[in-house]
């Protein structure tokens, strides 16, 4: 199956073009879009009846991140009491003490910070992961992932057995899709087709 997908920068822009979508033929479950303003992303959907995509859940990788994270807060927070109690005289006996204190902000830190990863790689806030399981190249899917951040709108129009990929591109062009030149600078067409 292949996928078209094209930026755009106006709701009204992407209303116009999957209203456009479905008067060529193409299904309902065959389109989606996706933009970070929650409020307009609802509205839109309330429309035009086609649900927005939402990002893959983070997974492991958003586990492992909290980690780190935690972790190096912990050291951040512990190592200056540390280095503090090492310099003053009167309270080097302590030193040792700062060691453990090290130790275990550095464990609860990894701790916490692998809970509030687990619970927030479930919120389907991975658009880049979304966008390689269409087949983008990773510096594609991170390019488009930016223009999620810019405030544009990302649009998705799968084949369908009696429509190509060539009706959909016509009509995101047709209707205002963006030129990635200008929003990535690096020569892109204002749609992408991807297989997968």
């Amino acid at each position: 199956m292949e996928s078209v997908v094209a930026l755009f920068r106006e709701p009204a822009q992407v209303k116009t073009t999957l209203d456009a979508l479905l008067d060529r033929g193409y299904h309902r479950d065959n389109l989606g879009f996706t933009m970070l303003d929650v409020v307009a992303e609802n509205d839109l959907a309330a429309q035009t009846g086609i649900s927005p995509e939402e990002g893959a859940p983070a997974g492991s990788s958003g586990v492992l991140r909290g980690i780190g994270i935690g972790m190096l807060a912990g050291l951040a927070l512990t190592i200056p009491v540390w280095i503090i109690l090492l310099i003053i005289p009167s309270t080097r006996v302590f030193a040792d003490g700062g060691l453990l204190g090290m130790l275990f902000g550095a464990l609860g830190g990894a701790g916490m910070g692998g809970l509030f990863g687990a619970l927030s790689g479930t919120d389907g806030g991975d658009y880049v992961k979304l966008m390689r399981q269409f087949g983008m190249p990773a510096r594609v899917a991170e390019g488009y992932y930016q223009s999620l951040k810019d405030g544009h709108i990302l649009v998705f129009a799968r084949t369908q057995e009696d429509l190509k990929g060539d009706d959909a591109v016509k009509i995101f062009k047709s209707n205002g899709a963006i030129d990635m030149d200008a929003v990535m600078g690096s020569g892109r067409l204002s749609s992408q087709r991807t297989t997968h």
